[in-house]
């Protein structure tokens, strides 16, 4: 019983929170309407990405990799617990790999 009721009830939120947002939008929307809002303001931006965030994802998304081989070599050698050595090196090499990539930001803008 509990193994269906979980999803179920983890589906349900998710679909309250995804109404509400989507109705409390429309609704605001159609405020704007009626006191003579532009209707152009609702239209999205298509996104756009810089060469500077595609290569800041590529980065954090390789320190993430390393995080996983380091943490599987500290779990193979019994170095630190599996799951601590996971979780700890995923998180310090793709705060790393950020930090990298932060650094050589302001290094190419200095150049």
């Amino acid at each position: 019983m509990e193994d269906v009721l979980i999803p179920l009830i983890i589906f349900g939120a998710i679909f309250g929170i995804v109404y509400v947002i989507v109705s409390a939008r429309h609704k605001e929307k159609m405020a704007m309407i009626e006191r003579g809002a532009d209707p152009e303001l609702f239209r999205s931006k298509p996104l756009k990405f810089s060469q500077y965030n595609l290569f800041k994802y590529g980065l954090f998304l390789i320190g993430i990799a390393v995080g996983l081989i380091i943490g599987g070599m500290m779990a193979e050698a019994h170095l630190m617990d599996e799951v601590t050595g996971y979780f700890s090196s995923i998180l310090f090499f793709g705060g790393l790999a950020l930090v990298i990539a932060y650094l050589l930001r302001n290094k190419l803008e200095k150049d």
